[in-house]
């Protein structure tokens, strides 16, 4: 039986770096990952227990302002108690590293209070979006740029013939440029959506133009190949404003996140907008049963093929897909159906795009008149990337004011933040090894710079919007990532858990079906700590990029091409694709976190791989949309996964059990390619045996009483055989000695016993014998309880989960029963009966 052990650090990759993209990473080379792995108990193992102005407010002669460094030196003392840290009750492994502890303790206590005295504290030090770049005021509109290295500035553009003679800046003594432009005859003199830019002369007496740092939208002349951006001044008329017309919904218990690029969401070869992917991708997601919604690629960046995470504009939506009133109408909308709304935010570098991006202000100067280091300390080699100087004052106000921003501006609900591994380590996570000992992640590789903006950024998010969810994606396991700030963490909601589909692409690419181990697949989905909550995923974008296969495509390769119709009898490359696709994708939601994740598309098994348009192929966006007619399409199977897909979503939103702390695996049985485990109250079954089918197949469960089918990867619409009957009743047996687990069996107290198809996936619920409705009354189809719910049309009939059982969906928090689907015709024998092999869905 294997339980969760809190001392160990969460599922890590085996690869140093996560290579997203191959023009911009090399790739890594994989590295075996060995954990000591402790055993607990089965029983025991699971539950767990005033607004200051900014720059004239500084007193003259403070010291520290433009760098606080990681060195040993701290810049005062904290009233706060830093020897009672509460990290340390929840792992008392991490006592060794008391120190390390303290000391990235008091320096965030001490950044933390600099900003409170000199900023009128941390909310305040973040609105600096209202003072920078360009902001309305009374009678005119003031620009102010932070720009030690310049000599000399200007502001110019449309509005001035792009001639700055007129429009020279003042430098403070703290290197920032600042402008008032009155107003002419009444009206902005800077119209809306006209274009501007930074014009200055640095120590060699070069004068350049650059995007002012902090402009809220930048555009670019499709009309010209390769043509830099412009600034955009953006402050649309009250009539043109998006006003958001929906509140936030409440926060998922557990996040099931849609991971989706907005620009590649259409169907046609072209790059999507803001509008249409609301109004056509946002309801598939909703009808899909997922709560939260994953954007990638909002931050402007000039090289679409990075995906996003080479931000050249941080505080502007990526013009592309549409304007920032656009932006607001997709996160309305999802809103509107209820789904929060995440951010793929980037502070873990920048683009070293001089042109258009923030490292046009680098022009030599030192790290303390810079948003980035010098030197090799400011560049990171494998992305050709910037590198944020997270001690100083100015690029801290730029970061956090820029989350505040999404949050404010945008309503967004949250962030994952991308390349933490970089941000957390000098080396960046290059070439290293993460083996699991703790001293790897707290020696003096630790970036702690890095580490107090990450926990300031947490505390602000959290003051801002106490119910944002907040996600790393680390490689490295650091323990204490997923703890609150006030324990001594860095206060991260959850974690990504990148081995895991790591591991998957293992074994597809390099294990025969036989090869494939119970014992290691049940490791790698539950080495992580419990404390530390984790999204599970089998394959988000990174899988899938040029050079790389989807799952679906590894699983079924060029047979998807023809063989995916439902007129003709499905291939054995195909059955044992879209079997295993199923498989895949649920046994990592249900037994590898507490949050689940997908890539859009790869719910119903998209096709082939993603590339950008390019040199190398033509400039061509083929590869770089989503197929939607192959879902569309009923006679294709792509609707069996798809199906499927909701159907797993749906059983979460009923049993909860992506929140459940009770998490036990009681059998991995190598010969018989089962695993069976339980999650909450639901009793799992994965056989992953290629050809048996076990009849009266014996698994262990905790309560005793009356079992069901509540999911069925067999089912029918799911592209099964239908071969398990769901109105079958299994009653428990008890086990050996009550209270000593080594009489039971496989250590659970009870077992019932079921029938086990090769391939296949199955789920039992306990069925509540206080209910007294009669079991065979009361049965609401599908199709009607579903539109009550405000889920969306279903296509096709659905039979799987809990069929004429009222029982069905009933937790604890509510006596309402609820169904999920209708019935279709199914075997009426024992569920001991197997149906006939020639028997198919399909026909």
């Amino acid at each position: 039986m294997v339980a969760l052990n809190p001392l160990l650090p969460p599922s890590c990759s085996p690869s140093s770096q996560v290579s997203r993209n191959k023009h911009r990473l090399t790739t890594q080379t994989s590295i075996p990952l060995t954990i000591p792995f402790r055993r607990l108990h089965a029983f025991n193992g699971f539950i767990f227990p005033s607004t200051k102005p900014i720059h004239h407010t500084l007193r003259p002669g403070f010291k520290g302002i433009a760098v606080m460094t990681d060195d040993k030196s701290t810049m005062s003392s904290t009233e706060e108690n830093l020897e009672n840290i509460a990290i340390f009750n929840v792992d008392p492994a991490l006592k060794p590293y008391k120190d390390h502890f303290n000391y990235r303790l008091k320096r965030y206590a001490d950044q933390k209070k600099l900003i409170e005295e000199y900023e009128g504290g941390l909310e305040e030090f973040a609105k600096g979006y209202l003072k920078f770049g360009f902001n309305r005021e009374e009678g005119g509109i003031v620009y102010r740029e932070w720009a030690p290295a310049a000599q000399e500035a200007q502001v110019i553009g449309d509005f001035n013939g792009w001639d700055g003679s007129n429009h020279r800046m003042e430098k403070s003594q703290f290197g920032v440029w600042s402008i008032k432009i009155p107003d002419v005859e009444g009206n902005p003199a800077i119209p809306h959506n006209s274009k501007v830019k930074f014009r200055f002369k640095h120590s060699d007496g070069v004068w350049v133009d650059r995007i002012p740092a902090w402009i809220k939208y930048a555009t670019v002349d499709p009309t010209r190949f390769a043509a830099p951006y412009d600034g955009v001044y953006w402050d649309p008329p009250l009539s043109e404003r998006y006003q958001f017309k929906y509140p936030r919904p409440p926060k998922p218990k557990a996040p099931r996140i849609y991971e989706a690029h907005v620009g590649m969401s259409s169907s046609e070869p072209r790059i999507n907008s803001y509008t249409e992917f609301a109004d056509n991708i946002l309801p598939r997601i909703r009808e899909n049963n997922y709560n939260t919604v994953q954007l990638m690629a909002v931050m402007e960046h000039s090289y679409y093929a990075s995906f996003g995470y080479h931000v050249t504009n941080f505080f502007a939506v990526s013009s592309r897909s549409g304007t920032p009133e656009d932006l607001k109408y997709l996160i309305d909308k999802a809103h509107s159906l209820g789904m929060h709304v995440l951010m793929d935010v980037v502070h873990s570098h920048a683009s070293n795009n001089v042109t258009d991006g923030l490292n046009g202000y680098d022009v030599g100067q030192s790290s303390q008149d810079s948003y980035f280091h010098t030197g090799d300390r400011g560049y990171h080699k494998l992305w050709d990337s910037r590198l944020f100087n997270y001690a100083n004052w100015e690029v801290l106000r730029f970061l956090l004011s820029n989350l505040r921003w999404w949050l404010e501006e945008f309503k967004f609900d949250g962030f994952r933040f991308d390349g933490v591994t970089s941000m957390l380590y000098h080396h960046h996570g290059i070439n290293t090894t993460f083996t699991g000992n703790y001293s790897e992640y707290f020696s003096e590789a630790t970036d702690v710079d890095a580490v107090v903006y990450l926990m300031l950024a947490d505390t602000l998010i959290r003051n801002i919007f106490p119910d944002a969810t907040v996600i790393a994606e680390d490689v490295s396991g650091m323990p204490g990532l997923g703890r609150p700030v006030s324990e001594g963490g860095i206060g991260f909601d959850y974690r990504l858990a990148m081995a895991i589909p790591d591991k998957w692409i293992d074994y597809l690419k390099n294990k025969k079906d036989h090869e494939w181990s119970m014992k290691e697949i049940s490791s790698s989905l539950t080495n992580r700590r419990y404390t530390e909550r984790c999204v599970s995923y089998a394959e988000s974008h990174d899988q899938a990029i040029v050079g790389d296969k989807t799952i679906a495509f590894f699983l079924m390769d060029e047979e998807m091409y023809s063989g995916m119709s439902c007129l003709t009898d499905a291939s054995p490359a195909i059955e044992r694709g879209v079997a295993l696709h199923k498989m895949i994708h649920f046994i990592t939601m249900a037994l590898g976190g507490e949050g689940y994740l997908n890539f859009m598309g790869n719910e119903f098994g998209h096709p082939e791989w993603i590339d950008f348009p390019r040199e190398g192929n033509g400039w061509s966006y083929e590869k770089c949309r989503r197929q939607w007619n192959l879902v569309d399409t009923d006679h294709l199977r792509y609707k069996f996964m798809n199906a499927f897909d909701r159907a797993m979503n749906l059983l979460d939103d009923k049993f909860s059990f992506l929140t459940s702390t009770k998490q036990i695996v009681s059998s991995t049985d190598e010969e018989d390619k089962v695993i069976v485990f339980e999650r909450g109250d639901l009793v799992f079954v994965f056989n992953f045996h290629p050809e048996n089918t076990y009849e009266g197949y014996k698994v262990g469960c905790d309560l005793p009483g009356k079992y069901r089918v509540a999911l069925d990867s067999d089912a029918w619409e799911f592209g099964g055989r239908g071969r398990v009957g769901h109105d079958i009743d299994h009653f428990t047996s008890p086990e050996g000695i009550p209270g000593v687990p080594e009489t039971n069996f496989n250590n659970r107290p009870n077992s019932f016993k079921v029938l086990s198809p090769a391939r296949t996936c199955v789920v039992y619920y306990r069925v509540d014998e206080n209910n007294k409705e009669n079991s065979n009354g009361n049965v609401v189809a599908a199709k009607e309880r579903l539109a009550a719910e405000d889920v969306g049309k279903v296509t096709g009939e659905s039979a799987s989960i809990a069929d004429k059982d009222p029982n069905f969906g009933v937790v604890e928090e509510t006596s309402t029963p609820v169904l999920v689907a209708e019935t279709l015709e199914k075997p009426t024998s024992l569920e001991s009966e197997v149906l006939d092999n020639n028997e198919d869905a399909d026909n």
